[in-house]
Formats: C-alpha cells, structure tokens, sequence
C-alpha cells in the first residue's frame, strides 16, 4: 500500500479528532484564545539517513522535520519530544552523536526537551514530537482565487546535494558546500512562520517536494493554482548538476524533498506587510489543478515529489 492509502484506512477509523480536523501538517486544539499545535514525524535510517550524513546531522535533522511543521502551521515551537528505536550493531560513538547533535538542534530553535524513550528496533528510528502554540492557525485549506503562491528560501539544493552524492558528481567544492548545506542540514522557518501567521491565508512546508505540496495546497482549499516557472528560486548549483545530469533544473525544483521552505498564499495588497525575502512564485485561480504557466502556454504541473511506498515521479529516492 502507498502512504497516502495507508492514510486513508486509518481515517476512516478514527473518528475522534482535534479541534482541527487531521489533514495538515499538524493537528490541533483550542486553549481559551490559543490553539496548542502538535505533530509527530519519524526518521528512520534506511530511507532518511545517506551515509555521508553525521550522526549529529540526523539529529539535527529529526528535531527540524517535526518543527518546520510546527512553523509552517504559524506556531511557536515551544517543546520536543522524541522516541529513539535503537538497533543492536548501533555504535555508542553514533548514538552519542546523535544525542549530541540533539541538543546542539535544541538550542538552536530554542526549545526544551519533555519526554524521551528508548527501545530495541531492527532499524535506527528517531521519532519525533513537537508542540507549538499560535494565535492564528495557518491550514492548507485557506487559499482563495486572486492571491499570490508564494515560497521562502530556494529550492532544489536537497535534491541535487543527493545527486552530487549518489553520482558521485565531480562539482567544485563551493557548489558542494552550497547543496550540502541544504541536503544534510536544513533549518526550519519558524520566524518565517510566525511572521506569516499575520498575513497569509494558507501555508504547507516543502518536505515531499514542491510540486506535491502544491498538489495538496489546492485540492485541501478548493481551487487551482498557477506556476510561473522562471520565477523559482532556484538555488545555487542547481543549474550545474541538472547540466551535468541532462535534467530539467526546474523539475529539479519542483521534485526536491526535504527542503522545508513554506509554500503560503497571501492577498496582494498584503504582500508588502512581510518583512523577509521571498519569492512569489504564481497565483490562485478559480477551478481544479495545479498548472505551469510559461509563453502564453498553461500545462498541468508534473506530479512530481516523494510518497513512502509510493510511485510519484522522484529523482532522490
């Protein structure tokens, strides 16, 4: 079975849900004028951990994938918790730099840690939890015809930092550098988020790639959306690896997971109100799907990204 499918039989059992229904990128209740925002999100070594990666960048990595859902959401992060399946060849060397990396990932967003166990697993599982709280909640859900696409950051490092590893691709050590940053060690956007919480209508975070949170982004609010493609942020390296590659740098863009920027839609006369750097990338329209618009031309957007036991197109799994 597929994720999305896996997902859909244990929906239609569990009846019980928060006070925002399950299907964002965090579920939630409402405290009083508060909404307490939680979500989990598991790394597992076979499918999340390349080898080039420090045990103190898995770490880092399994805090930042449960707080980017938490930023993307409008939240404050405000705790972590975690459970740690642990694997009988794991060295102490590595467990402790996982701690280490932990702590450092901890620090860096400011948050405290509440509760953490153990166990035996065939696998290395770090499975995370984290809380946050908001005043206004940003859902998929909430995009409306006649607002901007917007994104944080750029995109495509993660992906062709993968592509770089696993070719074995002779780059220079800056381009690198550049996609390795990116690849082994993201930072979620949490100002970014709680900035956002203010002004945009929607938001979802780029961890199954660009292309499917879009996908997800119009189908949850109802309406289609609008891709400018020589509008994407495309970062730096990108262009040299697709070359190298024969590949599209831009589907390069749409395909890379794991980048954890925020996809937001905002109002126009709203834009001028965000204070940090980003690029508008399209436009919410009236109607179903999710288009590339280049040339007086509009075609469906390639359905590209990552799905757990999935069959979308991807390049870095």
């Amino acid at each position: 079975m597929r994720e999305s499918e896996i997902i859909e039989l244990f929906l239609r059992h569990l009846k019980r849900q928060g006070d925002l229904p399950l299907g964002d990128d965090a579920g939630a209740l409402k405290l009083g004028e508060r909404w307490l925002v939680a979500t989990n999100d598991m790394l597992v070594r076979k499918t999340d951990v390349p080898d080039i990666m420090t045990p103190e960048q898995v770490g880092f990595k399994a805090v930042t994938m449960n707080v980017s859902d938490i930023a993307s959401m409008g939240a404050r992060p405000v705790g972590f918790l975690f459970s740690l399946g642990v694997p009988q060849d794991l060295s102490s060397d590595y467990l402790e730099g996982i701690a280490r990396g932990i702590g450092e990932v901890l620090d860096f967003y400011g948050l405290p840690v509440l509760s953490a166990d153990t166990n035996e697993a065939d696998d290395l599982i770090v499975d995370g939890i984290a809380l946050g709280l908001a005043e206004r909640l940003l859902t998929r859900s909430g995009a409306k015809p006649g607002e901007l696409v917007c994104v944080t950051g750029d995109l495509g490092r993660s992906l062709a930092g993968y592509l770089v590893w696993r070719k074995g691709l002779d780059v220079s050590d800056a381009v690198r550098n550049a996609l390795y940053e990116k690849f082994l060690q993201p930072r979620a956007r949490v100002e970014e988020g709680m900035a956002l919480s203010k002004v945009a209508s929607s938001a979802i975070d780029v961890s199954d790639g660009l292309a499917k949170e879009l996908y997800l982004l119009a189908e949850m609010s109802g309406v289609g959306i609008e891709v400018y493609p020589e509008r994407l942020p495309i970062g730096e390296g990108v262009d040299e690896v697709a070359e190298l590659l024969g590949l599209d740098p831009v589907e390069v863009a749409l395909a890379s997971g794991e980048e954890f920027e925020l996809v937001f839609t905002v109002p126009p006369n709203l834009v001028d109100a965000i204070d940090f750097e980003f690029s508008v990338i399209g436009r919410v329209v009236k109607g179903p799907g999710v288009y590339l618009v280049s040339d007086g031309k509009r075609k469906p957007l390639p359905r590209l990204g990552w799905e757990h036991m999935g069959n979308l197109k991807v390049y870095n799994r």
